[in-house]
């Protein structure tokens, strides 16, 4: 028998080094098994406590003892077998295979139905108490779950249970929950209430389902096992408190356990609080350098709430690994027996639990010394015959002789922790075989601090092979460490080697600057032209130094050089940027421009010299700045201007002097551009420029067709039409006077359209006011003339009475109003009256 069991796995040296510590020992499920898969293939198998079922790819379901011998066969089907269920008694079997055929019958009576799908049917799952005549239930289907229950007259109605999500491609039936996976997740629904209480959506969409299928397991009745892909959830069902529940179901699911494995997941069990996890593996070839199928993993892990602790990890060598897929394996287990089946198409593996040894003595034989290190500490409160120092240390040295001095190097951090001795050892140990470097990164730096002997040595043997690591350290070392003094002036000696090194040179910057030598070390990084010089000199405030180093800095980088002077500008004036850029005119322009940008006002008194800036370096700005700038002086800034013959320049200087009538003749004689003309006329909106403008377009047809274009909405078409010269050909003629028509047709619509909104709004309005002075006014023995301040109403109903009461709200006696001395009859309210008299201060009159 060919396992991977403690036992037997000695096939060479190598594995028995690679071996992990065995948790659990194996042997191949041979008798009737082996005759069984040389002519065929095994599919899918299920476990009972009594036997086991194996499906195959020849449509044979074949009944086994735990021996692996052959009690019983079925012919169910000429294709692969996909899934078999069996019932908590053994008494009933249910089967499907890849031709649409369903099976379900007693395995001890004559009872038996039987069902085909148009499709290949996944999976089947017969309820676990399937036995008794109330619980004739099973569940099945293809892209739909249909659960088919047994009725009157022995009778089966399906009913879809879900559907609309892709293929079903698991199903796991355990006490009254069902849990099945399609395309999209994993579902579970209780019977009791037939409803669906949860879904779990995959982690990996980008894994086809049908070749990483979903594995399903429940540890308990209310525990669900899912792993896909290479994510592991554990559910538990829960019931929902009475409050909570509303229009929900009356149990929900929470995630209790979720973390991620290394390979693919084939399969998995429940054991005791841990979980076994068959793995799919991939590798790459060391001959072929192409990946290919591995040795499948059996683990066993720790689950933790985002993360799991590998127990052990065993590669099993079944027949036939190097063709399999992730879909073709599976695992099944025995629950009373600790029993774990892993089957492939060519093999069936048994898997027993084992007692262990001594854990950590199996380790440190193995030379596992890692794994031991991180058992005693785990169980360092028990263990009696082992340290965890003295295991740690025989770690570092074992790494030292393989010569893994990083690794080694790196395990100091952890085996030696605070102990300075040790350290100071470890790093005397690494100096005599020449590795100093490979502890360097792990030296402690803050509690705790070794001698700064030992860091100083190290720095020494970098300075002598590696500038570049020594640059290195330099940074990430608190300057505190070690003696600078002594560094620096290592540094220097080995400059006078290598004067323009500029690594030494850098480092020895970062050396000043720690040292509080701002000035040297500004002075080195404007000369190698780093990047962190504007950190420096902000870090730091270093900008008295940088006075009479403007220029080196604008030539290092302009744009950042600008940004530090600009928002500088209390430590370093704008006049004394000025005057060090004075003889270098391009980066003077460079910075008053992006001064101008931030505030036109503050640099005021170089508008004058912006202008020659502007013309010289930067035409495009110009005209922007001309039309921005408030300061500078136009005759100046037009004498360039016309010198240069910058044509849109003098035309704008031109204008806001205002002569426009000489900007216009430029436009048309220097650009020749009827449209800019037009639009210039347009801004200006002059009647003499129009007329400009058409004279001097009369005897050029071009520039008619543009007026004709563009005129009709400033001026009347027809004083230029009048002026054609009879016989004159002008381009496009036609078009031009149907879009004159056309605007005026427009120009008369919006007109009337304008007018009947004024009216709509004004008969609206009036209404309004209409309805609302026509509404009665309240008025009772509170109101009071506002003429003898009396109450408006009379002590005495039966007396007759005249009131006045006017749309403002006033309210007077007739006889205290006074005698109005116009015609008309209409009064007014005398309060509103002597304020503003408006439509709401008529009258309204009551009598009794």
């Amino acid at each position: 028998q060919e396992t991977r069991s403690n036992e037997e796995s000695t096939d060479d040296s190598e594995e028995d080094e690679s071996e992990e510590e065995p948790k659990l020992k194996y042997e191949r499920l041979s008798n009737g098994v082996t005759e069984i898969l040389q002519k065929d293939a095994a599919s899918c198998m299920t476990v009972h406590e009594k036997f086991l079922a194996l499906g195959t790819h020849y449509g044979k379901v074949y009944l086994l003892d735990v021996q692996g011998n052959i009690t019983q066969k079925f012919d169910v089907s000429p294709v692969k077998i996909n899934q078999i269920s069996l019932d908590e008694s053994g008494e009933h079997m249910g089967v499907c295979s890849e031709d649409g055929k369903v099976q379900v019958f007693g395995l001890y009576s004559a009872e038996e139905f039987h069902e085909t799908f148009d499709c290949p049917i996944k999976i089947v799952a017969v309820h676990p108490h399937f036995v008794r005549s109330h619980f004739k239930q099973f569940v099945t289907g293809g892209k739909k779950l249909l659960l088919y229950e047994r009725g009157w007259m022995n009778r089966w109605k399906p009913s879809v249970l879900h559907e609309g999500e892709g293929n079903i491609r698991n199903v796991k039936w355990r006490g009254h929950l069902i849990a099945w996976a399609n395309n999209m997740g994993v579902k579970i629904l209780d019977m009791i209430s037939k409803q669906r209480i949860t879904n779990v959506p995959r982690d990996d969409i980008s894994l086809r389902p049908d070749m990483y299928p979903c594995s399903l397991c429940w540890k308990d009745n209310l525990t669900l096992i899912i792993g896909w892909g290479n994510s592991v959830k554990i559910c538990s069902v829960k019931e929902r408190h009475a409050s909570e529940m509303r229009d929900l179901p009356n149990r929900y699911v929470e995630i209790v356990f979720q973390f991620d494995t290394e390979f693919y997941i084939s399969g998995l069990a429940p054991i005791c609080d841990q979980l076994v996890i068959l793995s799919y593996v991939k590798e790459i070839s060391e001959k072929t350098e192409v990946e290919c199928c591995a040795r499948p993993r059996l683990d066993i892990v720790q689950p933790l709430p985002e993360s799991c602790e590998e127990i052990s990890s065993d590669a099993l060598t079944v027949r036939g690994f190097q063709e399999n897929e992730c879909r073709d394996y599976h695992l099944e287990y025995s629950e009373g027996e600790s029993l774990f089946y892993i089957i492939s198409p060519r093999d069936v593996v048994v898997a027993k639990e084992r007692d262990q040894d001594d854990h950590i003595d199996w380790l440190l034989e193995k030379k596992k010394y890692e794994e031991a290190l991180m058992a005693a500490e785990i169980s360092q409160k028990t263990i009696k015959k082992h340290k965890i120092l003295d295991i740690g240390l025989a770690y570092i040295n074992h790494l030292v002789e393989k010569g893994e001095y990083d690794l080694a190097a790196r395990k100091c951090q952890k085996i030696l922790g605070k102990n300075t001795e040790l350290w100071e050892f470890e790093v005397y140990k690494f100096k005599e075989i020449g590795q100093l470097k490979a502890i360097s990164r792990y030296l402690p730096r803050r509690d705790p601090v070794l001698k700064p002997l030992i860091y100083e040595m190290v720095l020494h043997e970098f300075l002598e092979s590696d500038y570049e690591g020594f640059a290195t350290l330099i940074k990430e070392w608190p300057g505190d460490l070690y003696n600078n003094t002594i560094i620096v002036q290592a540094v220097v000696d080995h400059l006078k080697k290598d004067p323009q090194n500029r690594t030494l040179l850098r480092t020895l910057a970062e050396l000043y600057t720690y040292d509080q030598r701002y000035g040297r070390a500004l002075e080195i990084y404007l000369t190698l032209r780093h990047k962190d010089v504007f950190q420096l000199i902000h870090k730091h405030n270093l900008f008295s130094s940088i006075r009479d180093k403007i220029v080196l800095l604008m030539d290092f980088d302009s744009e950042k050089a600008v940004d530090m002077l600009l928002d500088n500008e209390d430590k370093i004036s704008i006049d004394r940027v000025v005057e060090e850029l004075e003889n270098r005119p391009e980066l003077q322009h460079v910075y008053l421009h992006k001064l101008f940008k931030r505030d036109h006002h503050k640099g005021q008194r170089y508008h004058e010299k912006q202008i020659s800036l502007y013309a010289e370096y930067d035409r495009p700005n110009l005209l922007p700045f001309l039309r921005d700038s408030t300061h500078c002086p136009l005759e100046k800034a037009l004498e360039i201007c016309q010198q240069r013959n910058f044509v849109e320049e003098t035309v704008y200087l031109l204008s806001r002097m205002g002569n426009s009538r000489s900007a216009l003749k430029m436009i048309m004689e220097e650009l020749q551009d009827v449209d800019k003309a037009i639009e210039f006329a347009k801004e200006q909106d002059d009647g003499e420029l129009w007329e400009d403008l058409i004279l001097y377009s009369i005897d050029k047809p071009p520039f008619i067709t543009g007026l004709l274009n563009n005129i009709g909405t400033h001026v009347d078409p027809i004083l230029l039409i009048h002026r054609i010269k009879e016989g004159m050909e002008i381009p496009n003629l036609r078009d031009s006077l149907v879009k004159i028509l056309q605007d005026y047709n427009l120009q008369i619509l919006l007109r009337e359209g304008c007018k009947k909104i004024l009216v709509a709004d004004s008969l609206s309005l009036l209404k309004k006011m209409h309805r609302t002075q026509m509404k009665g006014v309240l008025v009772d023995e509170e109101n009071i003339c506002e003429s003898c301040l009396s109450p408006i109403l009379p002590s005495d109903a039966s007396k007759s009475f005249s009131v006045v009461v006017f749309h403002c709200r006033h309210m007077f006696h007739r006889e205290c109003l006074p005698v109005s001395n116009t015609v008309s009859s209409v009064q007014f309210c005398n309060i509103c009256s002597a304020k503003h008299r408006g439509p709401g201060s008529a009258v309204l009159e009551m009598k009794k």
